[in-house]
């Protein structure tokens, strides 16, 4: 007499656990990357360029997880073995793997990433770009009227032309981020913004200098500003740098876009 191993119907051992958390798993990270897209949160991670790469692995992951899905269901409700996978030689166990997986895209359910502020600045280095960025946006332009120019036009307009008196009382209208640099007057700062090129882990800090009337209350740190003024010369670290001069603030709320691109 020959005895079936397969599972039947209706025996608790009979639960493909391993092939129900693969299916679970595959459907988690497809609701990481929705979540992230629905909420925008999605461009704190990666250039927009990028994001069509990001909604097409979501198809495919919704897609893996309702397939692997249906086909558990017609094996159980069939009576049929479950397909077996090849053999192979893992580098490390799959139920560990999966474990892994399905930790991380709880996680990724749970947290919302946030904006760089001026800490990670200090970090990444924000005092290098005062008169020279480290890599060229790939939209960077130089608009005919300063007023329109954004911190990322005039840092690179500066790193062509560095010559601080050369733009002396142009008109400038820009929105960042307050750093409070260390060793600066209290009645100076930076208005700054990160440069996304690729994703997060490559963002670099740009920055203007602030020079604020007298009488002017200092920002707080990390607080959104739109800053309006004309530029002037000043001398920060012992060098002639350009600045916004006779600075207007206005507190803006933290855009939803962050970054500049």
């Amino acid at each position: 007499m020959v005895i079936n191993s397969y599972p039947f119907p209706g025996r608790a051992s009979a639960w493909p656990w391993q092939s129900l958390l693969d299916a679970l798993m595959l459907l988690l990270w497809a609701a990481v990357l929705l979540r992230f897209s629905l909420t925008g949160q999605l461009y704190l991670l990666i250039h927009p360029d990028y994001a069509g790469l990001v909604y097409l692995a979501l198809v495919i992951l919704l897609g893996l997880g309702l397939g692997r899905l249906n086909q558990l269901r017609r094996s159980w409700r069939g009576g049929q073995p479950r397909p077996r996978s090849q053999d192979h030689n893992p580098l490390l166990p799959r139920q560990l793997t999966t474990s892994l997986l399905l930790a991380v895209a709880v996680f990724g359910l749970i947290y919302s990433p946030r904006p760089f502020n001026s800490q990670t600045a200090f970090q990444r280095g924000i005092t290098d770009v005062l008169g020279q960025t480290r890599s060229r946006p790939q939209r960077f332009s130089v608009s005919t009227n300063p007023a329109d120019r954004t911190i990322v036009d005039w840092v690179h307009t500066l790193h062509v032309y560095p010559e601080p008196d050369a733009y002396t009382n142009q008109p400038v209208k820009v929105t960042g981020f307050v750093t409070i640099m260390p060793g600066w007057p209290e009645h100076q700062f930076m208005i700054s913004r990160f440069v996304l090129t690729c994703c997060a882990a490559d963002a670099y800090p740009v920055g203007l200098a602030v020079d604020l009337p007298a009488g002017t209350a200092a920002p707080k740190a990390d607080s959104w500003l739109q800053v309006t003024g004309q530029m002037t010369t000043v001398i920060l670290d012992g060098k002639r740098q350009v600045a916004i001069g006779s600075a207007r603030l206005t507190a803006i709320p933290e855009p939803r876009t962050p970054y500049a691109y």
